[in-house]
């Protein structure tokens, strides 16, 4: 029989803990911030934990956190429905401009990314006149955001329709990448927006409002959590299943954007979509598991069910794999979301120059400046045993090397 590739960490007066960790390092804070999670009464089985995992704000990023009768929105966390998207095309390397630089300023101008923050200047990373794409995508989307204002109105002042089809800011990026093959692709990772960030926050404060009372009894104010039945617990499954669709439409009209833009400068007619996935990693939903219906939040994991495709990227200077779920039960059908940090934004720019951001990123076209640099490759873990560590959960179908980094 086949020893299985996950270390198993018993917690005492909670859940067990299942760690596809194998080769990968998992910071003692983590593995705590695992540990608290573990003895919540709801917790269904165990959790499962992706090698990417480290330290996250209301919980563990790279963790699968299955519940029944409960659900934890500081474990969704306010980037509701982040996740990537990929296509291939039929173009292939020499089908590229010699020099890639047109390329990302025209994809640059065709997405806002980034943001103004200065008072009384308009939002780079937001649209100015909305395009009609957005709008129509916005208008499949309206009615079910109204009844979610109607209930909590402070949540119709938020960066909305103004962001549906924009990049964001942080570790959220667009990229023009090789295959083994030299086929292109375009590939982007980005979430639900400022409206996800307000829904999140929103039912964060409202969970730890409602645990008043017994917020001292848990381990971390962040698992305050809804019970099932409760007003609140409707009220947000509702809401983040909306910024869930909102965030897949985000990505779509990015694509469609990405490749308008390429078109502009790539002569050659090019078809697209000839493989493509669009998939989140920051979400929550209900799934059968172990004969049971549970709700399952995968916080920085991506749904690996057999058969089922999926995005696992690397740092902006390592490569990216497409893979195929291999439908692992153990893992509640789940793989990583990424490579993982190694350390703190603040870290990395404390620890690395523009140089070294220069010398990790020489073989892509892309920003090399001190904003950058908490992005460095250097602050995030190995792919190659990321990879390795979670081999009985997918199966590698196309490795990436990216070529064109745009970041926010």
């Amino acid at each position: 029989m086949q020893q299985p590739v996950y270390q198993l960490l018993e917690v005492a007066n909670g859940k067990p803990i299942k760690l596809w960790t194998e080769g990968v390092p998992v910071e003692s804070e983590a593995r705590q911030q695992l540990i608290n999670t573990a003895k919540m009464p709801f917790i269904f089985k165990h959790l499962a934990v992706m090698p990417d995992v480290h330290l996250g704000k209301g919980s563990t990023i790279g963790s699968v956190i299955p519940t029944v009768g409960a659900i934890i929105p500081a474990a969704v966390g306010v980037d509701i429905g982040c996740g990537m998207i990929a296509a291939r095309t039929s173009l292939t390397a020499a089908d590229l401009p010699d020099n890639l630089h047109g390329l990302r300023t025209a994809i640059e101008k065709a997405v806002p990314h980034g943001r103004t923050l200065s008072r009384g200047r308009r939002d780079e990373g937001a649209w100015n006149h909305v395009p009609q794409q957005a709008d129509q995508a916005w208008a499949a989307l309206s009615s079910r955001f109204k009844a979610i204002t109607d209930k909590y109105p402070k949540l119709a002042s938020t960066n909305n329709r103004h962001h549906l089809g924009t990049l964001g800011t942080g570790n959220h990026f667009i990229e023009v990448c090789l295959d083994e093959a030299n086929r292109v692709w375009f590939m982007l990772h980005s979430g639900s927006r400022g409206v996800g960030n307000a829904i999140g926050t929103l039912f964060i404060q409202l969970a730890q409002a409602d645990m008043r009372q017994h917020i001292a009894n848990l381990p971390d104010r962040d698992l305050a959590y809804f019970k099932e039945g409760s007003r609140h617990f409707d009220d947000y499954v509702e809401a983040v299943g909306w910024a869930q669709d909102f965030a897949r439409q985000n990505r779509a009209l990015m694509m469609q954007a990405v490749i308008q833009a390429a078109r502009q400068v790539i002569r050659k007619p090019f078809e697209v979509a000839l493989e493509a996935v669009n998939c989140h990693h920051n979400y929550v939903q209900k799934e059968r598991h172990f004969g049971e219906d549970v709700l399952v939040t995968r916080k920085g994991a991506v749904s690996a069910k057999k058969g089922e495709l999926g995005i696992i990227p690397g740092s902006m200077g390592a490569k990216s794999f497409i893979v195929r779920g291999l439908g692992n039960e153990q893992s509640f059908c789940s793989c990583s979301h990424g490579a993982g940090r190694t350390m703190s934004r603040t870290k990395a720019k404390n620890t690395f120059t523009v140089a070294d951001q220069i010398r990790a990123t020489a073989h892509v076209e892309c920003r090399k400046d001190a904003a950058v640099i908490d992005e460095i490759p250097m602050a995030y873990k190995d792919i190659d045993k990321v990879m390795y560590a979670q081999r009985d959960l997918v199966e590698v179908l196309h490795t990436l090397r990216q070529v064109i980094c745009v970041k926010g």
